[in-house]
């Protein structure tokens, strides 16, 4: 008896859906099945966050991060922003006191410089200037009003300057 009123209860519902899915234009569709993705997404990276698993939750935060309205970013460039974050929070937590740098300072390495962009040593200095406008066309903070984005901004910035300073001067 459970089994037949369970069968007529899915029946239903997958008759409404199938309804809706008929009734409802591609756009509508669409723009419900990003939605589901990102609340998914989110639901999934959360429970596998408080569960200790935080590098399964990666994919789940990058898909959850190209719904954001930065626009043009790539997964890869997403990654690179994602780890630049991670690195932000770790050396705002080793430093304390007397030791902590002020906010407009930088203590990027050229290695860190080089990932920042996208380059590898060796590159061109017109590349340089090139990624380093790509990503401030991407992130600078009078295109994204609504994200907080000047730190990043900045951090290209110095990225960019210090690889000159270093490699091409």
């Amino acid at each position: 008896m459970n089994l037949f009123l369970f069968g007529i209860i899915i029946f239903v519902i997958i008759y409404l859906f199938l309804n809706w899915f008929a009734k409802t234009s591609s756009k509508k569709i669409a723009q419900f099945l990003k939605k589901l993705a990102v609340i998914i997404s989110v639901f999934l990276a959360v429970i596998l966050t408080v569960g200790g698993k935080f590098i399964f939750s990666l994919p789940f935060l990058l898909i959850l991060l190209s719904g954001l309205k930065i626009k043009g970013l790539t997964a890869l460039q997403m990654f690179q922003l994602w780890r630049l974050i991670q690195f932000l929070k770790n050396s705002q937590a080793n430093t304390s006191g007397f030791g902590r740098q002020s906010q407009g300072s930088s203590s990027l390495t050229i290695d860190e410089a080089y990932k920042l962009l996208g380059l590898k040593k060796g590159c061109q200095k017109d590349e340089v200037i090139k990624a380093a406008a790509g990503l401030q066309k991407k992130i600078h903070p009078d295109l994204n009003r609504d994200l907080k984005t000047e730190r990043l901004s900045q951090l290209v910035n110095e990225a960019k300057d210090k690889i000159l300073k270093t490699d091409f001067s």
